[in-house]
């Protein structure tokens, strides 16, 4: 299918043929009709990306601080993959469409196939010929509305939500600055509220078209002169309200809107204006002022996006789809007219011109550019880069013959790390990426010279050539796709953890175990050259080890995949598992018991599946080793992020962060250290491959595998119980003090998330 992207480091636009994306639970596909540029936000998106790096720095000097926190911390070379792998990032642009269902998700209530559908949000109602969009996010065209009208409910719902943060009564006299597209929608829906209209837009053109669309007075004045005007529409008073739709990083519109105001007025930034404000006249006047955030109640909020959880209307009266319901009926009623704000339509094909416009690259005046999309077959799921093999090679020929390796997800942890070494891999073939997004999939694939992209994942089961897959999606999916590797026939390496909850772990552990194929979990660093020396010198001295293991983890945003109970199940599963690996490794045995202490009220769990963050954990080991973890999340990125030390015997063994080493003993010490952070990654891909050509000796064991995510579960029902926790399966029988676990369970949607 065709979707319009533009890669964010080199700033190219393009419309790309890219797979169709596959259905979700909670969502549906819909086969778009029309879509809408949205001037401001795509013109500030465009000109963004096609900044140099310099240009992009300026706009951002938190990252910048990022960035140099990490340098000093990680090293050059981690820090350069991680940063450019971020801003080597194919961005889907567009964000309001509409068109004809064509799939409905499982759990989806009230939508049919066929249902005509107006669809909004970021990285969903994309320009692309069809999208996946979550059931929250869309809502039915009333009869009547074409499917052109019907694709400006995301430009419709923002202008009305800033109508509503304005607290717009019946009689109203309210300002609008700025009457481009947006003013223009809100100078109707105004009228359309009861109030009177004063619109102010330096260009004579759209300023005449705004009181032709029903506004009662307009100006092109600027300054002085418009405050004179407003002053003269309100009878001197002063202007109830005033909405912002100006694009400008100047604080200018502020000010304007302050002095055009009366006493304890409401002034709404709904466009992307410089927010300096002046103080001493909003002082005197008391002014309310309100930065109006696109469609409504529900943005950003993962529960209402992603899952589908409304909020109850005798609550929250206007949420984002209750905004896009009411401004379509508004257009359905004639109240909203639309027809004279369209200026341009392009086909999707032709969809770079319609950018040369808003850019500025071809000068025209425009307002509101629809995109169409002409009937023809655009599901494919899978787009071919590159001609298949000659011939195809057997399991038993990977001895000699390049393994045949594919990827499921494609996220940044998979292109800041594994990809790069991938391409460096000798003997090895890459053949398909997967991952739910086609414009990632097709990004990673040409980046790194695989043979297709697709975003169902039995495109990749299916492919002969593909002799073993690498799973880095998120963590919810890992055991199912596992699963369905291992009986397609393929190799598996996952990234940690392997399962995120017991009947996860007992579902996949019964599949390796019954199958002849190499299992790998991404546990990298007991692959590391300083985690490899320590052990060798550790060796030499006997008895038990003591072994205290701190993580300086940083904190993660409460509305995180990572804390999500389905998607992520939290960091002490999805992260502390490393270093219950790493234990095992240097101690050399299984964690036989756990106790766990987390910071009460710093992060408690809650409906959102977080987790204590700062957690302080103790392990007792099967030879009488102990080991402590210190995961904190209250530190900061300038400081390094892990420290290891063992004792053992007299000797003592210091790892810096992964980039250095101390060895001591009673008569001699020495310092080993590395230019760069040498997590282990490419050593334990190395071991992989090995694994797959026949020799596993550098894997360790599923009974390995096992406790190290059974000891994780075991900490998190260690959490606040004063009391050792024994590492194994829970026995629930009635009784017996059984701790509730989580209840998610292996699913087959055939679908990858978090790509």
């Amino acid at each position: 299918m065709k979707q319009v992207v533009q890669n964010y480091r080199s700033g190219i636009l393009r419309v790309e043929e890219v797979p169709a994306p596959a259905i979700r639970p909670g969502t549906v596909l819909v086969r778009t009709r029309a879509s809408v540029i949205s001037s401001g936000t795509e013109r500030l998106m465009v000109s963004l990306a096609r900044m140099s790096l310099l240009g992009k720095a300026r706009t951002r000097p938190d990252l910048v601080k990022q960035v140099m926190d990490k340098l000093r911390t990680e090293g050059f070379k981690e820090t350069w993959l991680q940063a450019t792998s971020r801003l080597d990032t194919p961005v889907p642009l567009g964000y309001t469409c509409a068109g004809d269902v064509i799939e409905v998700g499982p759990g989806v209530q009230g939508v049919t196939v066929g249902q005509a559908v107006a669809c909004l949000g970021s990285g969903y109602a994309s320009h692309a010929e069809v999208v996946r969009v979550p059931v929250n996010l869309i809502c039915p065209v009333p009869p009547g509305v074409s499917y052109e009208h019907a694709a400006f409910v995301g430009l419709g719902a923002i202008a009305l939500h800033g109508v509503r943060n304005a607290r717009v009564q019946l009689g109203d006299r309210v300002g609008v600055i700025g009457l481009g597209l947006l003013g223009l929608l809100a100078v109707q829906l105004l009228k359309a509220s009861g109030a009177r209209v004063f619109g102010l837009d330096v260009a004579p053109g759209r300023a005449a078209l705004a009181e032709r669309l029903g506004a009662d007075r307009v100006t092109s004045s600027a300054g002085y002169e418009a405050v004179q005007e407003a002053m003269a529409f309100t009878d001197g008073v002063g202007l109830d309200a005033v909405l912002i739709f100006a694009s400008t990083r100047s604080s200018a519109p502020v000010a304007l809107a302050g002095d055009m105001a009366r006493a304890r007025a409401r002034i709404v930034a709904v466009g992307a204006v410089g927010l300096d404000i002046p103080r001493e006249l909003y002082y005197h006047k008391e002014l309310s002022v309100i930065v109006s955030r696109s469609w409504g109640p529900g943005i950003e909020d993962p529960r209402y996006e992603r899952k589908g959880v409304d909020y109850p209307i005798e609550y929250v009266r206007w949420t984002q789809q209750r905004n896009m319901q009411a401004f379509l009926e508004l257009v359905a009623s004639g109240k909203v007219v639309l027809d004279p704000l369209i200026t341009h339509r392009f086909t999707i094909d032709d969809a770079e011109q319609a950018y040369e416009l808003i850019t500025g690259k071809k000068p025209e005046p425009h307002i509101a550019i629809v995109l169409t999309y002409p009937e023809r077959e655009a599901g494919a799921r899978r787009v071919e880069l590159q001609s298949p093999p000659a011939r195809q090679l057997s399991h038993s020929s990977l001895r000699s013959e390049p393994i045949g390796v594919g990827l499921i997800g494609a996220g940044l942890f998979a292109k800041g790390t594994l990809l790069p070494i991938l391409r460096r891999g000798h003997r090895i073939r890459l053949t398909g990426v997967v991952t739910t997004s086609g414009v990632t999939a097709r990004h990673a694939a040409e980046r790194y010279g695989f043979r297709f992209c697709a975003t169902e994942m039995n495109e990749l089961l299916d492919d002969p050539d593909t002799h073993a897959v690498i799973i880095a999606t998120r963590h919810g999916d890992h055991a199912d796709l596992v699963c369905r590797a291992l009986a397609a026939g393929k190799h598996v390496f996952v990234e940690k953890p392997l399962a995120i909850n017991e009947e996860q772990l007992r579902v996949v552990m019964e599949a390796a175990r019954q199958s002849d194929r190499t299992l790998m979990v991404g546990f990298n660093r007991r692959y590391s050259p300083f985690t490899r020396a320590a052990k060798k010198w550790l060796g030499r001295e006997s008895g038990p080890l003591s072994l205290v293991i701190r993580v300086n983890a940083g904190q993660v945003p409460p509305t995180s995949w990572v804390v999500d109970a389905d998607e992520g199940a939290g960091r002490i599963i999805g992260e502390v598992c490393h270093f219950v690996d790493l234990a095992q490794y240097l101690t050399g045995g299984l964690v036989r018991e756990v106790a766990a202490s987390g910071m009460d009220g710093y992060r408690k769990a809650g409906e959102d599946g977080s987790r204590n963050d700062t957690t302080h954990i103790t392990l007792l080991m099967e030879d009488g080793s102990i080991a402590t973890i210190v995961y904190s999340a209250l530190g900061h990125k300038a400081f390094p992020r892990e420290r290891v030390e063992a004792f053992r015997g007299h000797g003592v063994c210091v790892i810096d962060n992964f980039r250095g080493a101390t060895f001591t003993s009673p008569t001699w010490s020495t310092r080993r250290r590395g230019w760069n952070i040498d997590r282990g990654h490419a050593a334990e891909l190395q071991a992989f491959f090995a694994a797959v050509r026949g020799d596993p000796s550098g894997l360790p064991t599923l009974e390995e595998y096992e406790n190290t995510t059974l000891t994780t579960l075991a900490i998190e029902r260690a959490l606040g119980k004063k009391a050792w926790v024994t590492v194994g399966p829970r026995d629930d029988r009635p009784g017996n003090g059984a701790q509730v676990g989580m209840s998610s369970t292996v699913t087959g949607t055939g679908t990858v998330e978090g790509a």
